[in-house]
């Protein structure tokens, strides 16, 4: 029974090495199967990074305004006697636009030249008497007072009788009326909008950081939504300060507009030119990696990917320009990079930018 009892506990123990032995081979089959996978470089495309010319412009969202637009209000109230534009023609600076009725001033400024007059005689009469010592100089003060509060009265009368005339400040295009003749109308009626859109102003804002490359004179490029045809301007005025809510700078620009077709009120996409630089590095966006608190690109060194933290400036459709972390001659990742890793081996083929 001994021996039986031998024999069974050695078969045991070698049925239990034998599945010991062979789980221990196929762990080993398995980490060599896959080391010898992981060895195998990824396919990717690259390119060597060489310094370009750079224009790096600043993209931004303005809106146009007229140059000059008004709502045209009468300074009297009264009839409008007659109206003299037709609604959407442009007029001339100076241009009569209509007329209020003026029968009542007219009448009180002939009143008052009647009272002029014969105050200005009292004055004359006084100042004889005066010289002979018939009136005293308190008297004749009394007089010349009157004399030239008449003359004051018509002054005032026919500044309001010449306000009846309504004429148009500046040349431009005259919109809808708001009136018919025979409206009573007042100072706060509104009458027509006039707007001179031979120039267009440009209002825009740009980053704080850039406030210091900004100046007077500057030329740019804009666009609108309802026309892909470039249109350029003029910088002409930057406020004094940052805007504290935005941190900010607001700028404005005037263009040309001889044949109409920019509109104001409408948005426009600026491209203003801060500097040309020579030696720019440019890579393409799809290169680069957004991660947390900044951006990573993969270059291609002794054949195996590496990570690279930049800093980015200004940007095109397709390419951003590298300020940091790159330099002339890397070798970098342009495409097949989202499944890269630090150190993974690549095998590169260099495409042409």
């Amino acid at each position: 029974m001994k021996v039986k009892h031998i024999v069974y506990a050695i078969l045991i123990v070698g049925v239990g090495a034998l599945i010991a032995y062979r789980i221990t081979e196929n762990k080993t089959e398995k980490n060599a199967a896959a080391d010898k996978g992981g060895k195998k470089p990824t396919a990717v495309s690259g390119m060597v990074l060489q310094p370009q010319v750079f224009a790096d412009n600043l993209s931004l969202s303005g809106s146009l305004e007229a140059n000059e637009q008004i709502e045209i209000r009468s300074e009297v109230s009264g009839v409008v006697e007659s109206i003299n534009f037709a609604e959407g023609a442009t007029v001339s600076k100076g241009q009569v636009l209509f007329k209020v009725n003026d029968i009542e001033l007219r009448a009180q400024l002939a009143k008052a030249k009647t009272a002029q007059s014969l105050a200005s005689e009292n004055e004359r009469r006084a100042k004889l008497l005066l010289q002979k010592e018939a009136i005293s100089q308190e008297e004749y003060d009394i007089a010349s007072a009157d004399f030239q509060s008449a003359k004051a009265e018509s002054q005032l009368i026919g500044a309001q009788l010449a306000k009846t005339t309504v004429r148009a400040p500046f040349s431009g295009k005259i919109g809808l009326r708001y009136i018919s003749k025979g409206t009573y109308v007042t100072p706060t009626t509104p009458i027509a909008n006039l707007v001179n859109t031979a120039q267009l102003k440009i209002t825009f804002s740009i980053p704080e950081k850039y406030a210091p490359l900004m100046k007077t004179g500057s030329q740019l490029s804009f666009t609108t939504s309802e026309s892909k045809d470039k249109y350029f301007a003029k910088v002409y005025a930057i406020e004094p300060g940052v805007e504290v809510a935005t941190r900010t700078l607001k700028m404005r620009a005037i263009a040309e507009n001889p044949n109409g077709k920019l509109l104001p009120g409408t948005f426009a996409n600026v491209s203003l030119p801060l500097d040309k630089i020579n030696d720019a590095l440019l890579v393409p966006t799809e290169a680069l990696i957004p991660i947390q608190g900044g951006k990573k690109i993969f270059v291609a060194l002794d054949g195996k990917a590496k990570e690279v933290i930049v800093e980015t400036g200004a940007r095109t459709d397709k390419s951003v320009r590298i300020t940091s972390g790159l330099k002339a001659g890397d070798t970098v990742l342009t495409s097949g990079v989202m499944s890269l890793k630090e150190g993974s081996p690549v095998q590169v083929k260099i495409v042409q930018p």
